[in-house]
């Protein structure tokens, strides 16, 4: 208990230099988040468990946008397309070339995807937003909303962080490679060291109500391009 109130005391230090947002060259806006402890998993994505994050980060507001994707890589794979809408078609592997090329616009090394217990910290809101939306039509585009296609991102409510889309519009890449939580606590998780899958989280355009979970998540290959699925992007300090 006592390290990780220093390792707490340490982080909270360096985030009074932080500020609460920013927006890079390619118009990206980020959220700080601040480090804290939070319940992650629910009965069916389990087991619950106790994560510390004891560094603060920056988590993208919305899910990467087509025109930012262009603007760093010159294309647009998406098969919905509107500058504004997120860029889906996109492999983890073509994220980590994405990451690449925006950390060398930016003369930075720290952009990256966050971890999937960041995504859900920040899902969460730290403790703050329930498992479940108790109205997901205000917060999501889902199955009931979507009308079969993407939509604009930040059009919906944000959680109580000031993040968009969390839910649904598309599945979001993370970090992590897929495999089953422990159950004892656990301070600033990277998963598994190694795996076939990696995870994604927050459900798409296509998915029921029933996906509409903080805690949901799928595994494909980091190969794989889906028109359901892309990302947000993380910074460290």
């Amino acid at each position: 208990m006592r390290k990780r109130l220093v390792l707490l005391m340490v982080a909270l230090g360096a985030m009074a230099q932080a500020p609460r947002e920013f927006t890079n060259s390619v118009g990206m806006k980020f959220v700080r988040i601040d480090p804290g402890s939070f319940k992650m998993g629910s009965g069916d994505f389990g087991p619950v468990h106790d994560v510390t994050l004891s560094k603060g980060f920056y988590l993208q507001a919305t899910e990467v946008t087509q025109a930012q994707w262009q603007a760093v890589m010159g294309t647009n794979p998406s098969r919905f397309k509107g500058p504004d809408r997120p860029v889906e078609q996109v492999s983890w592997d073509d994220i980590q070339e994405f990451l690449g090329k925006l950390n060398a616009r930016e003369k930075d090394t720290r952009y990256r995807l966050p971890t999937e217990a960041e995504w859900e910290y920040g899902c969460r809101a730290g403790g703050r937003e329930p498992d479940k939306p108790p109205n997901l039509d205000d917060v999501a585009w889902w199955l009931g909303s979507s009308e079969g296609e993407t939509h604009p991102v930040g059009r919906k409510k944000p959680n109580a962080w000031g993040l968009y889309d969390m839910w649904g519009n598309v599945w979001e890449w993370v970090r992590d490679w897929h495999g089953q939580y422990p159950a004892e606590r656990q301070v600033d998780p990277q998963g598994p060291p190694s795996g076939a899958y990696r995870v994604l989280r927050g459900g798409a355009w296509g998915s029921n109500r029933s996906l509409a979970d903080s805690s949901c998540r799928i595994y494909e290959s980091p190969l794989d391009r889906f028109h359901f699925a892309g990302f947000r992007c993380a910074r460290t300090f």
